[in-house]
C-alpha cells in the first residue's frame, strides 16, 4: 500500500509534447462560452470551451482559466465570474473575447447588450443562458486555474436556438436536435483557426 501512495505522490514526467495533446483536443467539439468578471471599466472576459456543471446539488460550475490571461487576476480579486453560453449567431462576440481584433478589457463588451448579474459581473443579454457564480475554490495547476463557482443566478433565454460550438479549429452551429441525431450544421459559422 505504501508503494502505491508513494507513486501517486510523485508527478509523472511528461511523456509527450504538449502540441500533440493540443492537436488531439482540437478534435473534441466543445460548447463556446464567454467567461466575464469585474465591473465598469474593470470588466474583463475571455472565450472558452472549458466550462461545465460540476454539480446540481448544490449548483456548482467548473471553469478553467489561463493564469496568464487578463481575466484571471480580476476573478481572483472580485471572487466572482459569469458564464454566458453562446448561440450560433454570436460568433463575433466569441471572436472579440478570444482577442481577435486586439480588443482588451472593457472594450470587448462593445457591440453587445449586457445584463448586470447578482455578483456584479456582466452576462451577455442575448446568450442562450447566463450562469452567475461566486468563486468558491481555486485549484492552480500548471498554466491554468481550475475555478469552482457556487451558482448564484441563472437566466435562460426564452428563444432557444442553435448553440455555438468549437472543434477542428472552427466555430460550428449545432441545435439540440442535431446533437441528438449526431449531425452538425456549420452553415453560417465561418472556419476560424486559432493557434
Amino acid at each position: 500500500m505504501g508503494g502505491v501512495m508513494a507513486a501517486a505522490a510523485r508527478a509523472p514526467e511528461p511523456a509527450i509534447d504538449g502540441g500533440l495533446l493540443k492537436q488531439a483536443m482540437r478534435r473534441l467539439v466543445g460548447g463556446v462560452v464567454v467567461i466575464t468578471a469585474g465591473t465598469g471599466e474593470d470588466r474583463v472576459g475571455l472565450t472558452a470551451t472549458s466550462a461545465v456543471s460540476l454539480s446540481v446539488d448544490p449548483p456548482t460550475m467548473l471553469v478553467c482559466v489561463n493564469r496568464n490571461s487578463s481575466t484571471w487576476p480580476v476573478i481572483a480579486r472580485r471572487r466572482h465570474f459569469c458564464v454566458s453560453i453562446l448561440g450560433a449567431g454570436q460568433q463575433a462576440t466569441a471572436e472579440r473575447f478570444a482577442g481577435i481584433g486586439g480588443l482588451r478589457g472593457a472594450a470587448r463588451y462593445r457591440g453587445a447588450d449586457w445584463t448586470i448579474m447578482e455578483s456584479g459581473a456582466s452576462g451577455l443579454t442575448e446568450a442562450q443562458a447566463i450562469v452567475d457564480c461566486a468563486l468558491e475554490e481555486v485549484i492552480e495547476r500548471h498554466s491554468h486555474a481550475i475555478l469552482l463557482g457556487a451558482v448564484r443566478e441563472v437566466r435562460l433565454n426564452p428563444m432557444e436556438r442553435p448553440s455555438l460550438a468549437y472543434g477542428g479549429g472552427r466555430f460550428i452551429g449545432i441545435s439540440p436536435d442535431q446533437a441528438a441525431r449526431g449531425t452538425g450544421d456549420i452553415r453560417g459559422a465561418a472556419d476560424h483557426k486559432t493557434d
